[in-house]
């Protein structure tokens, strides 16, 4: 039997590399798997190349309006009959800018997404949950929710909030047998990557990679394929007394701190 055998999994940021990359690795296990992303025509071809007409449904839909949300979770719950494993994923990078010089429209635009969206979804996936009596959510953060990172001030903020939020309601919904767990990735090569690379200096974005490559220990990015395993991990019973807990997938980047 596989770990998420007829198992629901919910993916923001559906269409995002991450967010492909973990619902291949969910399909693997068995799970039907909704894709929630703001990009419909990103949704559409990740659906189509993933296959599983039968096991994958996706929900345009902008995670940062509750009107939005209630309506990806009302879905999910009305296509597949339960919500068994949220991944709370979607994130935005913002502006490349020191704080002196940065924008607060642009601080409002990545709060809103970055933690404002990890809360509505906490908040009406969790109402679901709590009527089944189970469920695993895994909200992504970064390791620059765990420490401070010149130029993404809005980022790293917001991902220091998300930290807060996985600790207080891995403790409200306990009772309930809901696990609440936060992940760490250090950069993944992703296009979410490219956009910090030339936000940082456009004209010399491989050097600025070698430089951030130099910061991790393994002296590389990760893989969004080591960033879905984990999420499976977490989402599979094998995790069932892990909850409130952060998880580095960093190369070793803590282990600098």
């Amino acid at each position: 039997m596989t770990r998420l055998d007829k198992r629901t999994v919910l993916i923001t940021g559906g269409s995002g590399g991450i967010g492909k990359v973990t619902a291949e690795r969910a399909l693997e296990e068995g799970a039907r798997v909704v894709l929630v992303d703001l990009d419909a025509e990103a949704l559409n071809k990740t659906k189509s190349e993933l296959g599983h007409d039968d096991r994958v449904h996706t929900v345009e839909a902008d995670v940062s309006n509750e009107e939005d949300v209630e309506r990806y979770v009302k879905e999910t719950k009305d296509k597949f009959g339960s919500i068994d494993v949220f991944f709370n994923n979607a994130g935005i990078i913002g502006e490349v800018n020191f704080i002196h010089n940065q924008s607060y429209d642009n601080f409002q635009k990545v709060f809103n997404i970055n933690a404002g969206g990890v809360f509505l979804g906490l908040k009406h996936v969790l109402r679901v949950m709590r009527e089944q009596k189970h469920g695993s959510i895994i909200n992504t953060s970064s390791v620059d929710g765990l420490r401070g990172s010149p130029g993404l001030s809005p980022y790293a903020t917001s991902k220091h909030a998300v930290v807060g939020l996985t600790k207080t309601a891995a403790l409200e919904n306990a009772e309930y047998k809901i696990r609440i767990n936060s992940i760490h990735p250090s950069p993944v090569g992703t296009s979410m990557m490219d956009e910090v690379e030339e936000g940082l200096a456009e004209d010399e974005a491989d050097s600025i990679k070698n430089q951030l490559e130099s910061t991790i220990p393994f002296g590389e990015y990760a893989e969004a394929i080591d960033v879905a395993n984990l999420v499976v991990f977490l989402g599979s019973e094998e995790s069932k007394f892990i909850t409130g807990s952060q998880y580095r997938i960093d190369g070793g980047m803590g282990a600098q701190q």
